[in-house]
């Protein structure tokens, strides 16, 4: 069994909601079903699931008046064993996506006390789906992501007592000892090429067999590909694929800027940002924005047609790449694109940190990889895949535009380089 994270903030949910239901978006396959199946038989007595893809007869519940005495009825004739148990109960609406009418009802099973409700669906359905009337004000959302690098680390037998002890040399600044600094370097890596997705991650763990797990992430980038079938207008679905199709040729260039004629002759933004503002919302890809100036407040001096993109879960990136990519990966010998895939790990691990990514980029002479707020300060991040941790654009900024500290992320193990810059090993993002 896996452990998340996200268990700790349903049981926070359960603890201290009033009159609200729960609404975990995610991404396809990121685990949602199985981390509300596994908290509800541990944290309630009855559990009523239904699942609008599986049993496509049970959005007839909804149909007709949403009130709360009428659903249940309903429930009772159609769902078996769904006899509620006062205080006791939780209701599971999974791929609530399907059934615009019980999100809804959202509203009025918030306001029942005899039972919690959770709802659960994909980012796309949520976001194209047309629903007569959301439920504001009665629906709390939590967004639900792929394993990050913690929870990769404790799948593979590191376990939380093992990062605590890690992290007072982070803390304290101090040289991890080699052969730990050997061990998480090569889980770091593990976790490039496998990610975050949990049927992948689990079947890595059990197996440890690249090639399964290279035939796993395939099926779901063919799955994220359906969905462009299934979820975009006609007259968008070829400019999604042809924007989800490019990011690895846009993540080789030298400026990985996002061009739209990489994309497609003749492409612009007026006619393809929709697209990857699709992607984005489908929870497949991130924005990294240019920064004017990299002062505070970061948001205020971002360029909105000035980006990156960045695909959230790092393995799936790797799986559409050349056959063997993972393995060059893994024995460090993947040459000029290397830097790309560690620039996108590291954009994964501070997504999902909550952080928004930005870069600066100054006149084409000057760039740095991420600016973040970190410890209440500007802090410009810089990605080294190899040891050489020499860094011209990071040194200027810090000595040109007066940033306060810069980090330097690297396969090095932990020191400072001079008063304002630390080196920081690549597993140590998951601290920052």
């Amino acid at each position: 069994m896996l452990k998340r994270k996200i268990i700790k903030n349903l049981v926070e949910w359960k603890e201290n909601h009033q009159n609200n239901c729960l609404l975990l978006i995610g991404a396809r396959q990121v685990g949602k079903t199985y981390i509300l199946k596994t908290f509800a038989n541990q944290y309630y007595e009855k559990v009523i699931y239904i699942n609008f893809i599986e049993n496509a007869s049970y959005i007839d519940i909804f149909n007709g008046n949403l009130d709360t005495e009428t659903i249940i009825k309903k429930m009772s004739l159609v769902v078996p064993n769904s006899l509620i148990i006062p205080g006791k109960t939780i209701i599971i609406l999974d791929e609530i996506q399907m059934c615009e009418n019980a999100i809804t009802a959202l509203k009025f099973l918030a306001q029942n006390q005899d039972f919690d409700c959770i709802a659960s669906g994909s980012l796309l359905g949520i976001t194209y789906n047309r629903v007569v009337s959301f439920p504001v004000g009665y629906v709390e959302r939590l967004d639900m992501n792929s394993l990050d690098f913690e929870e990769f680390c404790w799948a593979n037998g590191v376990d939380e007592a093992a990062i605590d002890y890690l992290k007072e040399f982070y803390i304290n600044k101090k040289t991890v000892p080699d052969s730990i600094h050997k061990r998480m370097m090569e889980l770091f890596k593990e976790y490039i090429v496998v990610g975050g997705m949990p049927r992948v991650v689990d079947d890595f763990v059990n197996n440890h067999n690249f090639e399964q797990v290279l035939k796993l992430q395939r099926n779901i980038i063919m799955d994220y590909k359906d969905d462009i079938v299934k979820y975009a207008s006609i007259n968008d679905k070829s400019k999604i694929r042809d924007c989800f199709n490019s990011i690895p040729k846009h993540l080789s260039q030298e400026n990985k800027k996002f061009r739209y004629n990489l994309v497609n002759k003749g492409a612009t933004s007026e006619k393809y940002k929709g697209a990857l503002e699709w992607l984005s919302d489908a929870g497949i890809i991130s924005f990294c924005y240019n920064l004017s100036k990299p002062e505070a407040p970061l948001e205020g001096f971002s360029k909105e047609d000035v980006f990156k993109v960045y695909m959230k879960d790092t393995g799936l990136l790797v799986s559409m790449l050349d056959d063997g990519t993972n393995l060059e990966i893994i024995n460090g010998n993947l040459g000029i694109y290397k830097g790309a895939i560690y620039e996108n790990i590291i954009a994964d691990i501070f997504n999902k940190r909550g952080k928004k990514l930005y870069y600066f980029e100054y006149n084409s002479t000057l760039e740095v990889d991420f600016i973040i707020k970190y410890q209440g300060k500007i802090t410009a991040v810089e990605v080294k895949a190899a040891d050489n941790t020499k860094s011209k654009s990071l040194n200027s900024l810090i000595d040109n535009w007066h940033l306060e500290q810069g980090i330097k992320l690297s396969s090095k193990n932990i020191g400072s380089t001079r008063d304002k810059i630390i080196n920081l090993p690549l597993y140590m993002s998951m601290f920052l």
